[in-house]
């Protein structure tokens, strides 16, 4: 049973987890100054955590259906710790690029706990059980990237990755000591469970659809995560690593709207929760060009846009999730495999293209490529009911013996 200091427990260790991943995105500039790595090139960080997160998701997420669950959520925050042990170190780029994948494929803990959370709820419930573990991995990113800058004006850059990892070292004897004994589902051998990964993405339309619906969204909101500190720490805005990390506070609201999500889903609104959701990450684009567009500069825009691609995404995913995890119920964390592998590699795909953009064409090419991620997510939404409204005249095997083929 779910109870709720074992649910905000759950939703504290997403956020931490995940949390650790964000640190690098207000330092971005003062690492490379430190390190000798030109303007931009840095970024490459970001997309490594997300590489290394989607890697995570794919090959040991699927885990989740075939250990038990507590001992490897003790096992993976341990790892994740040793990374940003490891980053702390660093004196080198190269050496902080190891750190970074290490801890970004082993910080897949948090996507173990969000289909145990649903597992452990009670029937009808779900969705609020989801949304409230993902408003804690949103609220973790956010302190991450916040907590990060006012550490580093404070100290220097290696700080916040030494007290990343002295967290997850206690974070991972609280597990062990809360949560329940989980009995998995027997799928078989590794390769057998990897094997049934895919097989339940070739047998499930809406796992597709969804899938791609949210790499899609993040990818938008990865474009603006990757290069949003060289536009506040440039000549236009000026602002110092603390000041950047604390912008990231505004998105605290979209931490209302995964939990909002969850109940919307609970109700049978998912879809609309969907498409609000990916209404709102276009017209974040809107605002965030128009903060830098000449005589309508204004932080004041870059915060509102900032704030509203958070709402958008959690809006998104969370409903996403909600759709995904019904799907196969004895299999919630090969689904989670494959959505969220799909999820981050859009993540990467955001964070490569929004790179490549700044170099390009400056924060004019960054906004349009990101408003391109933005229209992609609505298309996908459309495609998604269409979808739907097939799969609702399908006859539909719920059986473990399907989940495992």
């Amino acid at each position: 049973m779910l109870t709720r200091p074992l649910l905000l427990l759950m939703a504290v260790a997403t956020g931490l987890t995940v949390g650790g991943n964000y640190v690098n995105q207000p330092l971005l500039d003062t690492i490379g100054a430190d390190l000798g790595v030109a303007p931009g090139r840095t970024a490459v960080l970001v997309t490594t955590a997300q590489v290394s997160y989607g890697l995570g998701l794919l090959l040991v997420v699927p885990l989740g259906d075939l250990l038990e669950r507590r001992r490897l959520l003790t096992v993976l925050a341990l790892l994740a710790a040793a990374g940003h042990a490891l980053c702390a170190l660093a004196g080198s780029f190269a050496l902080l690029l190891v750190g970074t994948a290490v801890a970004g494929l082993f910080s897949v803990a948090a996507q173990v706990l969000v289909p145990f959370a649903a597992e452990l709820a009670e029937p009808g419930r779900e969705g609020r059980a989801v949304g409230t573990v993902m408003s804690g991995l949103l609220v973790g990113a956010l302190l991450a990237r916040s907590a990060s800058g006012a550490l580093a004006d404070l100290t220097d850059w290696h700080v916040p990755y030494a007290v990343v990892a002295a967290g997850l070292v206690v974070l991972a004897l609280v597990l062990r000591r809360r949560l329940p004994v989980s009995v998995p589902e027997r799928v078989g051998g590794y390769g057998a469970t990897l094997a049934s990964t895919a097989a339940l993405v070739r047998a499930e339309p809406r796992l597709r659809t969804r899938a791609l619906l949210g790499a899609a969204a993040f990818a938008g909101v990865s474009v603006l995560f990757g290069t949003m500190t060289f536009l506040l720490a440039g000549e236009r805005f000026g602002l110092s690593d603390g000041a950047i990390g604390l912008i990231a506070l505004v998105g605290a609201g979209a931490a209302a709207a995964a939990s909002l999500a969850g109940r919307l889903a609970d109700a049978g609104r998912t879809r609309l929760a969907t498409g609000a959701g990916a209404l709102v990450l276009l017209l974040s684009w809107a605002a965030l060009g128009a903060s830098a567009s000449g005589a309508l500069t204004s932080l004041a825009l870059f915060v509102a846009g900032f704030a509203l691609a958070d709402l958008g995404l959690q809006m998104v995913h969370v409903s996403n999730q909600s759709v995904v995890y019904p799907l196969r119920p004895q299999a919630r964390a090969r689904l989670n495999s494959a959505y969220m592998t799909t999820y981050f590699a859009g993540g990467a795909l955001g964070s490569a293209v929004g790179s490549a953009a700044w170099v390009a064409g400056g924060w004019g090419a960054v906004t349009a490529a990101g408003a391109a991620f933005a229209l992609a997510t609505l298309a996908l939404w459309l495609l998604d009911v269409r979808v739907e409204r097939r799969a609702r005249r399908a006859p539909r095997d719920l059986s473990p013996a399907a989940a495992a083929r």
